[in-house]
């Protein structure tokens, strides 16, 4: 499965900090559950990540 395969899979996301400092991706689809943790620069990035592809998409989507 890559970027652009459609999948009929739900899932939820939660994103919050750890009491140790870190900052926790929490994925949990059909009774799996998938916790990620990343330093505060390093979510930055994964932030900054997704704003950018935020941006290209809606590019995509009005042009």
């Amino acid at each position: 499965m890559g970027i652009n395969t459609e999948s009929d899979i739900t899932a939820n996301i939660q994103i919050g900090p750890t009491d140790l400092g870190m900052v926790r991706i929490f994925v949990e689809a059909d009774g799996i559950e998938i916790p990620m943790d990343f330093d505060p620069e390093e979510a930055e990035e994964i932030a900054e990540e997704i704003k950018a592809a935020a941006i290209a998409a809606r590019a995509l989507k009005t042009g």
